[in-house]
């Protein structure tokens, strides 16, 4: 009788997690370095889900922080820094990854990935000083409590009022703008001074537009 192959069952913890880079390192004067991306890949014949767990969750701002990958794909998480201060440079904070399998809730595998912060990357030695590699080491290999990042799904932004009345204003007189006849309309019951351009209504068209846009993210 043909045997039928059954996928061995998978001990708790024990699934190698497969994440790049292994350590997040930001920089206070570089902008562009507050954003990091962690990708995840998933060399496996079957979907898992994900979790990002931190040790101190309300100093970043995780994108996504759970999900799924496909077999044999990757997803990117983008991490952002939000509290870029002096009194944080040094601090080693963790980022725990937790893979399951998409029907099981139970975590087949976890890896750990460093984050810290450091005053400016022209400042950075040629190669880790002892001291701060056995830091390292000690800080990756203590039992640390993380915490879920649960506000930032996505990524989060103040609550804002709705737009200002100046806002609201500009957007009318662009709309009036745009309803006033054009220059050279002979037919038109409206004074000649109101008659507009061409061009200014494609301005009033253009601010109106960017107008829009500040009124849809508020």
């Amino acid at each position: 009788m043909q045997q039928q192959h059954r996928q061995p069952e998978l001990v708790e913890g024990s699934l190698p997690v497969f994440v790049f880079p292994t350590e997040l390192i930001f920089y206070a004067d570089e902008q562009t370095s507050h954003k990091q991306v962690l990708t995840l890949y998933n060399p496996y014949e079957f979907a898992l889900k994900f979790k990002v767990l931190c040790t101190a969750p309300n100093k970043y701002a995780v994108v996504d922080a759970t999900g799924a990958v496909k077999p044999q794909c990757c997803v990117d998480i983008v991490i952002r820094h939000r509290d870029v201060r002096a009194c944080h440079y040094g601090v080693y904070d963790k980022f725990r990854l937790q893979v399951s399998e998409q029907s099981q809730r139970k975590a087949l595998g976890h890896k750990v990935v460093m984050a810290t912060l450091r005053p400016s990357a022209s400042q950075e030695p040629p190669s880790p000083r002892v001291q701060d590699e056995e830091r390292r080491i000690k800080e990756h290999l203590a039992v640390s409590e993380f915490f879920e990042q649960t506000a930032c799904h996505t990524e989060s932004r103040p609550a804002a009022g709705g737009p200002s009345l100046l806002t609201v204003l500009l957007g009318l007189v662009c709309m009036a703008a745009l309803m006033l006849p054009t220059l050279g309309e002979q037919e038109s019951t409206v004074p000649v001074y109101l008659h507009l351009s061409i061009n200014k209504k494609l301005v009033a068209a253009y601010v109106l537009g960017l107008l829009t846009m500040v009124i849809l993210r508020t």
